[in-house]
């Protein structure tokens, strides 16, 4: 049940959105240019470590629609448990040290040191694909922070709509959905 009185029963993330738009808005796009804009990493890549990342906080909205997201775009279904299990078997070389260092920044703000981003570049990454790790890591650490700090709870069905739309379409109509009464954003989400 969400914290703030003003929120519905069984409040989402678009909810909060639409309450606070002057914040949001920014923070949509940033979402759109991070996650679908140019990038060493592939969409379904920063969609798992966003997938990843929120599994780790053990935020349960964020980790079921950037989940199903990412399987969405490609991952394999399975995979993130399984990296969560800590088994990564499945997930290819080059993303080890990437997910390695997802985990220790996400556990700890200082807890990477050079040596790890020297194993991302190490296989092959450019500088690029460390900051832009970082950054997801950074902004999915925000996400999970603010939906678990407001009390938003994933329904189930909602992740595969969601995750429909972010995989088709990306984060900017989402923009357009905190602009569309209540009544109507339900019906179209």
């Amino acid at each position: 049940m969400a914290y703030l009185p003003s929120l519905p029963d069984h409040a989402s993330l678009l909810d909060v959105f639409k309450m606070f738009p002057e914040t949001n808005e920014p923070l949509l796009s940033f979402h759109e240019i991070l996650l679908r804009g140019p990038s060493p990493f592939t969409e379904a890549e920063r969609e798992l470590i966003a997938a990843y990342v929120s599994g780790l906080n053990g935020c349960r909205y964020c980790h079921g629609v950037h989940t199903a997201t990412a399987e969405r775009l490609g991952v394999a279904p399975g995979t993130i448990a399984a990296l969560l299990n800590g088994d990564a078997s499945a997930i290819p070389h080059k993303m080890v040290p990437v997910l390695d260092f997802a985990k220790k920044l996400t556990q700890s703000a200082n807890g990477v040191t050079k040596v790890d981003a020297d194993a991302i570049l190490a296989v092959g990454w450019e500088e690029t694909a460390v900051y832009h790790l970082v950054a997801v890591v950074a902004l999915f650490n925000y996400m999970n922070r603010l939906v678990e700090g407001l009390g938003i709870e994933l329904n189930p069905s909602y992740a595969q709509t969601a995750a429909k739309r972010l995989a088709d379409q990306g984060y900017l109509p989402l923009i357009e959905l905190m602009k569309r009464p209540v009544e109507t954003v339900k019906r179209s989400v």
